[in-house]
């Protein structure tokens, strides 16, 4: 069954696309080996095979969570550049007017 140039045409209106008579010839038959395609594919037999979302087996990959014990501010602004007050000190980039 071949897809007709009248019946892209109608699919086009439908789809409230303006298409050309040129693009009207050139997607008929692209659309006719796309549906001759899914058509292969779909006569596969899969029977026995359960449908799949992924290629591979989905796993966890975080790990469990569990508490720690937090830097101290020592140990955080070790190796900072500048400190004061136990905090980063950065430069100023905005000026309060």
């Amino acid at each position: 069954m071949a897809i007709t140039r009248d019946e892209v045409a109608h699919l086009a209106r439908l789809s409230r696309l303006a298409l050309s008579d040129e693009e009207l010839d050139h997607l008929a038959p692209q659309l006719d080996q796309i549906i001759s395609s899914v058509a292969q594919v779909q006569e596969v037999a899969a029977e026995g095979i359960p449908p799949t979302s992924h290629a591979t087996g989905l796993t966890n990959v975080f790990r469990d969570d569990e508490p720690v014990a937090c830097l101290s501010p020592a140990e955080a602004l070790f190796g900072a550049p500048a400190e004061e007050l136990q905090r980063f000190k950065v430069p100023r980039i905005l000026v309060e007017e």
